[in-house]
């Protein structure tokens, strides 16, 4: 009897953590994601507004990136260029990447700890059943490694991923780090060149960019399909 006490009481804990993580998960979208995005997507507003913040709308905008991370629906590309103008190139990569970090350890904590009804929570259960072959591969870090150096790929749906399996942390670290400067970088150089009125460069930039996202959406998705196949 005891055992089943503590096995009913373990789900019924679990069902109101993801109650609770629901309605947070909705208000936090509504009352900080959206507005958020209006203001990155207005430069030259975002820049006054971190200007005039110092040191504490760096610590902003990271909060803001781990935010995007967490909440997968929100697009990150907005953030990174918008980094780029308010920050120029190499100090907004930074920023970003530390946000993203502090972002993906929290998704790889809390998907490892509650498991799929987490992460269903932020990502549909088909995205995630897609890269269920990666869980059997035996090439499977260094195709995470691969997927995430790749601009375009959906890095924020791997992370949710990443937690389901049994990825060293340490490893996840160097993945989550490195994997994204290329993606990144492109982004926050296009956002500098616009700070620097250089529109035509930023602009053959962004459609470059553009290019080799589309590539790098094109061969994860086919990587996927080639593998659920077999």
């Amino acid at each position: 009897m005891k055992i089943i006490a503590s096995e009913t009481h373990k789900k019924t804990i679990g069902i109101i953590i993801i109650v609770f993580a629901v309605i947070v998960s909705l208000i936090s979208y509504l009352y900080v994601g959206i507005p958020m995005i209006k203001l990155v997507e207005t430069p030259e507003l975002f820049r006054n507004w971190v200007d005039s913040r110092g040191v504490w709308g760096n610590l902003a905008f990271i909060g803001m990136v781990a935010f995007q991370v967490i909440f997968a629906v929100i697009p990150g590309e907005p953030l990174e260029i918008g980094a780029g103008y308010a920050f120029g190139a190499v100090e907004g990569t930074i920023l970003t990447i530390i946000g993203a970090l502090i972002g993906s350890l929290i998704v790889f904590y809390l998907s490892r700890r509650f498991g799929m009804s987490f992460v269903t929570l932020f990502v549909s259960k088909e995205k995630i059943t897609n890269l269920k072959f990666l869980k059997y591969s035996k090439k499977r870090n260094l195709i995470i490694f691969i997927l995430f150096a790749v601009p375009g790929t959906p890095k924020d749906i791997l992370s949710y991923f990443v937690g389901l399996t049994d990825i060293k942390l340490s490893f996840w670290v160097f993945i989550t780090t490195v994997g994204r400067i290329p993606s990144i970088i492109t982004s926050t150089i296009g956002g500098d060149l616009i700070g620097e009125q250089k529109h035509l460069i930023a602009i053959i930039v962004f459609v470059i960019s553009l290019l080799i996202s589309g590539i790098g959406l094109m061969v994860y998705k086919t990587v996927c399909k080639y593998n659920n196949k077999n």
